[in-house]
Formats: structure tokens, C-alpha cells, sequence
């Protein structure tokens, strides 16, 4: 029985977030806006002048760190909240001795008292490794600060006053730190502010950098044991000719949540804190609901983003009733084979570009990877690497990202070579169901003659009754409407608007040379939806799907090669 997403309560932690982002703001302004004169003497009587100025400078860095928690506040991050709570506390007592300033105490005490009171609110689990990273960085930083002021202090030890020691040239140093003056004293001005400032900013910058880190959303490497790989296959087995995109749920870099009874699983990465997924959840519909709320479970506990790329109508409807926004994401174009032909003047590109090749002595060869060669995969592997275009191969949602794993039997590739028997083009079609193809990799020698991916993709076409094959899925066009519409007679000024944006877009990422390519081949079109949980992640999602895609660059630690054995599958994709 599925259930319906839990309710708010009634100060949620987004309310909260905001709440102590406006706390920050408000102890900026107080830091920065001029005191009454009776209140600052009634102040000096107590405190020295450093101090009053350390806690003006204290109470804006507070201020600032409390508007960056925001976001891992929103997330129900717990780290998040501890740092708050500190924060605010030291507030209080920080606008007392800047100036007495107790509205401003009192407000920070409020915001204390919220924090503490909401605590249950904020059980995201942490990154354990973000811990141990932010010590690192927190130590470096501070290390790299204290250094430097020694060395500073040591530069001028013929200008200080009286004869300080080493240790209380360690002392100064490291009270610097956090803002604070030590027991030596120079006698120059200049000196002193140098000193105060490099490790002040040394300071502030190991505890910023610390804090960025411990609050960065955490990361999971992919989770997929034996038993799961199979069980997935196996659901793909007989639930796959529901989606076009189910076999790409065994890209290596996806981890798997099955549903409480195993009978579906929803496929996602974590890409800079957004838990990504891509198609329909693997498994039947009726089991949906559950795999659905165990991965929005997941984000939740994690404080991740949920999102879904290109999920079809069902699915979309399904993400729906579990709370998630929904928007049409572009259209997968779909070929069925029974009803293509290269007769008819719709065809006529695409007839002229296969007639000349064929007539220029091109031919392809289609085979299942199980029937292949040792030698036949090797030239495949080869191919892939040698015609890619760029370091990188784009792809996530609709990519397998390998090529010659032995668990791919079922794919179908195409090699086309020329009169002279070269190989000039390659293709991989993955499984849809028993009766489909989803076309995954696409390969071509830019050498070669116009009208080679037509002749490959036609040959496919052609030859699929013969192969037991009724569909085929071609590439997916983003915002395909958009440019459809943009077409047709009486399209208004916003339609116009979005074809040109989109138009400028393409020069970067092709998105209407996609569209043209798949269209000549008169195909149907269906809609694929992007689901997400409010307008204000869409930045975040667009980001970490560009990422996933390899349009924008994800950081990775350089890994040595190993030279490749037999049996090996060969990754041809970012």
C-alpha cells in the first residue's frame, strides 16, 4: 500500500533555514551600524578597545556563517545545526561586549531557543569522511597561519619591546589565530598589523574552508552487489520493454534502491549533492510507489536533492503522487520498423544520403556482441576510441558508458566499412525488451564520406524484422516542441524567444542539430519529464545533471592505468 508523502509540520526546517539566514543578516547590520556613545563607555570600563574591535569583527563573521548554514539547514543537516547553535550562543554574548547591545542578544537568544527546540528536525546522516576533511583542512590552514606569523614575528625580533621568547612569539602567533593580541608587543604599528592580519585571515580562512567542507552534501559510491546485478536483470528480463532507458540501469556508476519486497528499484547517482536518477523505476508499475519512496527516503536521510531525468508519462505520474514537480524534459524519438521506409518524399534526404554511399562501396555488418569475434570486439573497442570525439563521451541518462562487457550479449552493434574494407563507423544498440533497440553508442570517421550514421542506422531499419525487432529508440531531443512549434504558422514572441535561446544553446551543445537528426527518419515522438521538488533546486539539478551528462567537468583523482586483459570490460564513456 503506498503512502502519501509526510507532512510538514508547522515551522519546517525551510522555514527555520530562513529564520537564522535573517538572524546572520541581522548581526551584520548591527556589527557595521554606529553605537550610542553612553553605551560603548559603558563598555570600555569592562572590556579594552581590541576587544570591543575583535567583537564587532567576531559578531560579522558569525553573521556570514549563519547565512551560508542556511543551505545545509534546509537539507535537516545535522553538523549544520550543531554550528548554529554555537554560533548563535556566542552571538549573545558577542553583542554584549560589542556594545551592550541587548535587542540584539535577545534576538540571537530567540533564535537559540528555536535551534534547540527543533533539533529532532535535523537527523540528515553526515558524510563521515567530510569530518576528517574538514579536520584536515582546519589544521592546514591554521598551521600554514601560525607559520607565517611566526616567521613574521621572527623577521622583526630587533623591533619588538623587551626581550619576548620564542614561546611567546608562539603565543602571539596563535592568539592571532582567532583574532586576539598576544604578549609581545612591537614597536612599530605597521608591524603589529601585519602580523594581525595575516593570521586573522589565515584564521577566518581555516575555519571558512572547514566549514564549507563539513557542510558539503555528502557523495555514495555505487552500490550494486552480485545478487543485485542479477536481480535487476532479471527484472529487466521481464519488465524491460516498459522503458527504452532500462538497460541503462546498469551503468556501473548507478546504485540501486529495491523496493521493501525487492520487486522494483529506482537507479540514481549522487552527483554534488543531488541523488540523480534517469528513466523509469526497473520493475513492475505496481511496485513502483514503493521503490519510489524508499530512494526519496534515502535523499532525505542524506540531505540529498531528489530529481529525475528523462522519466516517461507512467513514471512521471508516479513521482507526481509522491510529491515531485513535474515539467516536460524533450521527446525520445521512436522508430517502429513495421511502418519505415525510405519511399516517399519525407524520405528523400535520407534515401539520396544511403543510395550514395552504398554506391560508393560502403556496407555495414550487424551482429549481436555474443556472436562476435575475439577479433571483431577488439576493432569495436578500437573504433570507439579512435573516432570519439573530444576526451569525454557525453552521456548518463541514455549511455551505457562500456563496450564489450560479457554481460552484454544482447547488444547489437553495427560496423561500417568502406569499399576498401576500413572500418569507418560503429554503433551499439542496447536491449528494450525483447523486441527493442535503444540506441547507446554512436561512432563515425569524420573522414569518411556524408551520409554515414544514414546508412548505419537504415541497415538497422532495415534488417529488423529479420532480428525479431519491432522499436527502436534514436537519440533524445531536448525541448523538441519548442523547436516544432517554433515552425508552424502564427508562433507568438515567447515561443520565438525560447527558439532563439535555445538556437544560441545549440551552438555549444547541439541540441538542434540532435533534433534535425533524429526527425528525417519520421519518427514518433514521446515525451520524457524531468521530476524535482520545487522551482528553487532547479539550479542545483541543472548543475549536477550537466555533470552527470560530462557537459560540465566533475574533479577526479588521476588514477594510474593497467594494462587491460582479457575479458575486461572497456569504459568508452566519462
Amino acid at each position: 500500500m503506498m503512502q502519501s508523502p509526510v507532512a510538514r509540520p508547522p515551522l519546517s526546517r525551510r522555514a527555520i533555514a530562513r529564520l537564522v539566514q535573517l538572524a546572520g543578516l541581522f548581526d551584520i547590520v548591527t556589527a557595521i551600524a554606529p553605537h550610542r556613545h553612553g553605551r560603548m563607555a559603558m563598555v570600555a570600563e569592562f572590556v579594552p578597545a581590541a576587544g570591543v574591535l575583535t567583537a564587532h569583527a567576531a559578531t560579522v563573521v558569525a553573521g556570514m556563517l549563519l547565512v551560508y548554514l542556511g543551505a545545509g539547514l534546509r537539507r535537516g543537516k545535522r553538523q549544520a545545526w550543531q554550528v548554529a547553535v554555537g554560533l548563535t550562543a556566542a552571538s549573545i554574548a558577542l553583542h554584549m561586549v560589542k556594545g551592550f547591545d541587548v535587542a540584539a542578544a535577545g534576538v540571537a537568544a530567540v533564535m537559540l531557543i528555536l535551534l534547540l527546540g527543533a533539533r529532532d528536525r535535523f537527523t540528515t546522516i553526515a558524510d563521515p569522511r567530510s569530518r576528517w576533511r574538514a579536520l584536515t583542512a582546519l589544521a592546514g590552514f591554521a598551521a600554514a597561519g601560525f607559520v607565517l606569523g611566526f616567521l613574521e614575528i621572527a623577521i622583526r625580533a630587533n623591533r619588538l619591546d623587551g626581550s619576548p621568547g620564542v614561546l611567546d612569539w608562539a603565543k602571539e602567533a596563535a592568539l592571532g589565530l582567532i583574532g586576539l593580541d598576544g604578549p609581545v608587543n612591537f614597536r612599530y604599528e605597521l608591524g603589529a598589523d601585519a602580523v594581525a592580519y595575516t593570521t586573522g585571515a589565515c584564521g577566518l580562512l581555516a575555519g571558512g574552508v572547514a566549514l564549507v567542507i563539513l557542510l558539503r552534501p555528502g557523495s555514495r559510491r555505487p552500490q550494486r552487489g552480485g545478487e543485485g546485478e542479477e536481480r535487476l536483470r532479471e527484472l529487466l528480463h521481464r519488465y524491460g520493454g516498459a522503458d527504452s532507458l532500462g538497460y541503462f540501469a546498469l551503468r556501473a556508476d548507478k546504485s540501486l534502491i529495491w523496493a521493501p519486497n525487492q520487486a522494483a528499484a529506482v537507479a540514481y547517482r549522487v552527483v554534488n549533492g543531488v541523488s540523480l536518477a534517469a528513466g523509469d523505476p526497473v520493475g513492475p508499475e505496481s511496485a513502483w510507489p514503493e521503490a519510489i519512496g524508499a530512494w526519496l527516503a534515502d535523499a532525505d536521510r542524506h540531505g540529498w536533492t531528489p530529481a529525475v531525468l528523462a522519466c516517461g508519462n507512467a513514471a512521471g505520474k508516479a513521482y507526481r503522487k509522491w510529491g515531485l514537480d513535474v515539467v516536460e524534459l524533450g521527446d525520445e524519438a521512436v522508430v517502429e520498423t513495421s511502418l519505415f521506409s525510405l519511399s516517399g518524399r519525407p524520405m528523400r534526404g535520407v534515401r539520396q544520403a544511403v543510395n550514395r554511399m552504398r554506391r560508393a562501396g560502403y556496407h555495414c555488418r550487424i551482429a549481436r556482441q555474443r556472436d562476435l569475434t575475439p577479433g571483431d570486439l577488439d576493432d569495436a573497442i578500437r573504433a570507439a576510441e579512435t573516432f570519439r570525439d573530444g576526451p569525454v563521451e557525453r552521456g548518463f541518462s541514455m549511455a551505457l558508458s562500456r563496450l564489450g562487457d560479457p554481460g552484454d550479449g544482447d547488444c547489437l552493434l553495427v560496423f561500417c566499412h568502406d569499399e576498401h574494407g576500413t572500418l569507418r563507423g560503429l554503433l551499439q544498440f542496447v536491449p528494450w525488451g525483447s523486441d527493442g533497440l535503444s540506441l547507446d553508442l554512436m561512432r563515425g570517421d569524420r573522414t569518411a564520406d556524408n551520409g554515414l550514421t544514414e546508412l548505419m542506422i537504415v541497415s538497422v531499419l532495415e534488417k529488423a524484422p529479420a532480428l525479431g525487432v519491432r522499436k527502436v529508440s534514436l537519440n533524445f531531443a531536448v525541448l523538441r516542441s519548442v523547436f516544432a512549434r517554433a515552425e508552424e504558422l502564427g508562433a507568438g514572441p515567447v515561443l520565438r524567444l525560447w527558439h532563439r535561446l535555445l538556437m544560441m544553446a545549440s551552438r555549444m551543445w547541439q541540441i538542434e542539430s540532435l533534433y534535425r537528426s533524429n526527425a528525417k527518419y519520421q519518427p514518433l515522438w514521446r515525451p520524457r519529464y524531468l521530476c524535482f521538488p520545487a522551482a528553487r533546486d532547479l539550479p542545483r539539478i541543472a548543475v549536477a545533471a550537466l555533470t552527470a551528462e560530462a557537459f560540465l567537468p566533475e574533479p577526479r583523482l588521476p588514477r594510474l592505468p593497467r594494462r587491460r586483459r582479457p575479458g575486461d570490460r572497456v569504459e568508452v564513456a566519462a
